[in-house]
């Protein structure tokens, strides 16, 4: 048999298969990338058991348990297991602490189905501790520059074209700003934080120790950065991405409108989608109304609807750049350039995207 295992940094360096043994409650709160949900009891099970163990200890809940846990639906359940070991004979099972529960589970696949599978000790509080401190020890030990710039300069897009940048906006799946929601949904924070936190592992176990970052706040839309990068990201070196006007309204047209529509379409349909489309579009501009003010957000409001109408009419999207010019001139570029000063000490270079792509390549060789 495999040992038991307290080597969290392989598992995750790996990608190995995992089996939680919490109760889907617990799982929904926050898993791992590579762990499935198979629980020892569900969420009512789990609740009667913590109940009687308040009330008349540990050894009434542990007959409780099994009380619950019997006849088919204990053979069920362990016929899961059972599937899960067989497929994945390199993978391990946990619980939240390591103890009871991923022990018991151990136990009945070695009696009633002849596996013997190995458990994770500490369980899942005890890897959750270490990508915390995954993430802590990164910001701690490595270097990281910022690529900073107006609203539509194709930050993302130089994000993307780097090999040691860490796509905070993927893993939040949102494009961090008012406007950033996308057709599919957020996950939570905690699987958020560990998605962080295993792709800064992966990165330094091949070397790296100089990332690049898109310039952030606190929150990509539902996901707050973890403590210690939200306070990284306040002294950190940066770089500034610069572009024309035109070529900033031209992009954010693609990725707002265009691309966003026709995200839209391929999860929901086209009827339904491009309504579904439009709501988002115009909530997100009612979402900064009072930044914005009455009057201009009353004008642009208008602008967006003729815009919608038009390209539910025709397709077209052309009128679709008087709401963002305005959008942009009025509200955003005062707002970036304020920003720009407060953080010109920090600023290390300018440039447009070719430039800003070469200074960080040779940065990186420093």
């Amino acid at each position: 048999m495999r040992p038991d295992t307290q080597d969290y940094h392989q598992l995750f360096l790996d990608d190995v298969p995992m089996m939680d043994m919490r109760a889907p409650v617990e799982f929904a709160r926050g898993a791992f990338p590579t762990a499935v949900s198979l629980p020892l009891m569900t969420d009512i099970e789990r609740q009667k058991v913590g109940t009687c163990y308040k009330n008349r200890g540990q050894q009434a809940a542990i007959e409780l348990g099994h009380q619950l846990v019997s006849g088919v639906t204990r053979e069920q359940r362990i016929e899961a297991w059972a599937a899960f070991a067989r497929a994945n004979p390199q993978g391990y099972l946990y619980c939240f602490r390591g103890g009871l529960r991923s022990q018991i589970v151990q136990q009945w696949l070695k009696q009633e189905a002849g596996i013997e599978y190995p458990r994770v000790v500490g369980g899942y509080k005890a890897m959750r501790t270490f990508l915390i401190e995954t993430t802590d020890r990164a910001v701690a030990e490595c270097d990281f520059v910022i690529v900073g710039g107006m609203t539509g300069t194709g930050k993302t897009e130089v994000i993307a074209a780097l090999d040691n940048s860490i796509d905070l906006e993927g893993h939040a799946n949102h494009r961090g700003s008012s406007f950033g929601k996308r057709a599919t949904g957020q996950p939570g924070q905690i699987d958020f934080e560990n998605r962080l936190a295993i792709d800064l592992l992966k990165r330094r176990a091949r070397g790296q120790s100089q990332f690049v970052l898109e310039d952030e706040s606190r929150l990509i839309g539902a996901c707050s950065l973890p403590l210690s990068l939200t306070q990284g990201m306040q002294r950190f070196p940066i770089v500034w991405l610069e572009d024309s006007f035109d070529n900033r309204v031209q992009r954010i047209l693609r990725d707002y409108v265009i691309d966003l529509a026709a995200e839209f379409d391929s999860v929901h349909g086209a009827e339904q989608g491009f309504a579904l489309f439009s709501q988002r579009l115009l909530q997100s501009l009612d979402n900064i109304r009072k930044r914005l003010g009455g009057e201009r957000h009353a004008r642009l409001r208008l602008l967006m609807e003729q815009a919608l109408e038009e390209q539910a009419r025709s397709g077209e999207v052309e009128l679709h750049r008087g709401w963002i010019e305005g959008l942009l001139g009025e509200y955003y570029d005062p707002m970036y350039v304020y920003q720009r000063e407060s953080k010109a000490e920090r600023v290390e270079f300018a440039g447009d995207a070719g430039a800003i792509r070469a200074y960080l390549a040779e940065r990186s060789r420093r």
